[in-house]
């Protein structure tokens, strides 16, 4: 209970008590002085003298106290009904017991409520039960302070509100609160509304209710067909005409009870608008049964790009499908389809892209057609070819690390032995070409063996400290020869240069690899530029899949003036046995052996 309100009941009790007890206590008084009167002996009667005096002070300051606070009482009532005197809703000041003190004049006039009544009796044409409502009010305005509750009657809609003020007093005030136009608790013209209490007894029912059904029910099984109702259900109903639908919406009326508005069911169109696709954020196509396109909306357009115009073919637009477009379509159109969607290849020229197709029937005016809904499936498709690529790559591996070393053990005999027969020959004899041809064939196989241990990991490695300088210098004579008079080779190292950890032999292959890649990449001449350079990463560096720790690093540059790789291809440079160029031109293994090399080796600052 609020603070204030427990105040004022205080006083109003203090005031009540102390009233009765300044009477009793003078009633004492009185008694005690007639006592000394008749007392024979002298002492006696001077002690119930004094008592007496006492007992007539101590009444005399209760009554005074009393009525100091019966007057604070009055004034705070009067304040009370002076304030509420002009309020346009009926207002009373009532007595915890119910009994009215004051009523305001809209009170009066509406309620003919007269001074000394209950108010429970005011309120008997108003309300079905008044002093059950008001009895629940008035507990919760004893704990809260204030209390209020919305009453659906034959007359309105009301809501009644209770507040405790000074002394021991409730104000009561009753306020109509206007429909919105939703005829909830009137029989004039609105939804039908039927209001049921807690056992679903049918308490009231508005005119609109009765005009609907054609009489008065008494409980909801003898209106609803199939019982619990469901609030935002449909629900049938025996009407005026028969059985009639309707959706139910369930409003809680307080006190138990519960208003149920019957309102017309939902009208769904049985015939899509395919204009109303317009806007949505999906891709949308619409096809004839034989595959052109209708129509399409602007995020479907945006998908598939400029190949998507009205009379397209399906198979204009995309590919991969793997039998006849037409059986797909004839499926979707006899409801056949077995699989729900595809995954299709788009016809752009501008980039790779993949959607997800689902085909769909509908009608519109009569007319049959198919919508196509799509989604990117652009990056789905790339892990997989990622996932893929991944197995092969394994794959391979495995393969090459298991053969590499049988075959060089063959090799190894093959030149052995070859080495034996020059060794019986000399230049002057015929086979002696045939015996260098083998021996140089050995060679070149021996070296493609070492380039598939490099892919698969497997070569054994002597790593050792480096400085790139040094390293660049002893190649360069090398690397001179290899690019040829057309391309002019030049270095940069970075003044200081910290020196590395790497196998000498496998980072020299590395650099002649690229370097070679960057040559056959200017066939007209050009620039080919080495660059040295110390990093330090202060975090993590991502690229793609692969994250490079935090520290410090030797970056190594290799930079041509070629034509660069086109971007459908850049995903397989790294694959072994992939190559660009022409027979007999190069092996696929350079950048796969670098790749190799380079993640065996790892990351040393």
């Amino acid at each position: 209970m609020p603070e204030n309100a427990l105040t004022h009941s205080h006083l109003a009790r203090i005031s009540e008590h102390g009233s009765q007890r300044s009477m009793v206590l003078l009633g004492v008084a009185l008694v005690l002085c007639v006592m000394a009167y008749l007392a024979p002996d002298q002492t006696l009667r001077l002690g119930l003298v004094s008592a007496g005096a006492t007992l007539s002070l101590l009444g005399l300051v209760l009554m005074i106290a009393a009525r100091k606070s019966r007057k604070t009482s009055d004034h705070a009532t009067g304040v009370i009904s002076d304030f509420i005197e002009k309020d346009s809703s009926p207002s009373f000041v009532c007595t915890q017991d119910g009994e009215v003190v004051r009523a305001n004049a809209a009170a009066r006039a509406v309620y003919s409520a007269r001074r000394g009544e209950t108010l429970a009796t005011a309120l008997r044409n108003t309300f079905a039960n008044p002093s059950g409502i008001l009895f629940r009010l008035k507990g919760q305005a004893e704990l809260e302070g204030a209390a209020r509750e919305d009453i659906v009657t034959r007359k309105g809609h009301i809501r009644l509100s209770v507040h405790q003020v000074g002394g021991d007093q409730l104000l009561w005030r009753l306020e109509a609160v206007p429909d919105m136009g939703q005829g909830r608790g009137t029989d004039g013209p609105g939804l039908p509304m039927i209001m049921v209490g807690r056992t679903g007894t049918v308490l009231y029912m508005n005119e609109p209710a009765r005009a609907l059904t054609g009489r008065r029910v008494k409980a909801l099984d003898a209106l609803f067909d199939t019982l619990p109702v469901t609030s935002g259900a449909i629900a049938q109903i025996s009407g005026t005409d028969g059985p009639m639908n309707v959706l139910v919406t369930e409003v809680d009326a307080g006190a138990g009870r519960t208003a149920l508005y019957l309102l017309p069911p939902p009208v769904v169109s049985e015939v899509s608008t395919w204009s109303s696709f317009e806007d949505l954020p999906v891709p949308l196509v619409r096809f004839s049964p034989d595959g052109h396109v209708r129509s399409f909306n602007r995020t479907g357009a945006d998908l598939i790009g400029n190949t998507l115009t009205d009379g397209a073919h399906l198979s204009d637009l995309m590919e991969g499908l793997g039998r006849p477009v037409e059986d797909w379509l004839d499926e979707t159109i006899s409801g056949r389809a077995v699989q729900q969607s595809e995954f299709l290849r788009l016809k752009r020229a501008d980039k790779e892209m993949f959607v997800q197709v689902a085909l769909n029937r509908m009608s519109e005016d009569g007319e049959t057609s198919i919508v196509a809904v799509l989604a990117d499936a652009t990056e789905l498709k790339t892990l997989e070819a990622q996932f893929v690529q991944s197995q092969k790559m394994q794959a391979i591996g495995q393969l090459a690390g298991g053969v590499a070393h049988d075959f060089n053990n063959l090799l190894t005999a093959i030149s052995g032995h070859c080495d034996l027969l020059l060794l019986r020959h000399d230049q002057g004899d015929v086979d002696y070409s045939d015996l260098i041809q083998i021996n140089q064939n050995a060679n070149r196989a021996a070296a493609l063996v070492g380039q598939l241990l490099a892919f698969s990991r497997k070569q054994t490695l002597r790593p050792e400290e480096l400085d790139l300088r040094d390293t660049m210098a002893d190649l360069t004579h090398l690397l001179n020869r290899l690019v040829g008079e057309k391309v002019r080779l030049t270095l940069s190292h970075d003044p200081v240069l910290k020196a590395i950890r790497a196998d000498k032999r496998q980072l020299e292959q590395v650099l002649m690899n690229l370097v070679v890649n960057a040559r056959d990449a200017m066939p007209d001449g050009g620039e080919i530029q080495i660059e040295t350079e110390c990093i330090t990463l202060s975090k993590p560096l991502e690229r793609d899949r692969v994250s490079v720790p935090a520290g410090q690093y030797v970056c190594l540059r290799v930079i041509d003036q070629g034509m660069g790789i086109p971007s459908d291809k850049l995903q397989k440079i790294f694959e072994p046995f992939y190559t660009t160029k022409r027979t007999g031109e190069g092996t696929g293994l350079g950048l796969s052996t670098a790749y190799g090399i380079v993640k065996q080796t790892g990351t040393v600052t």
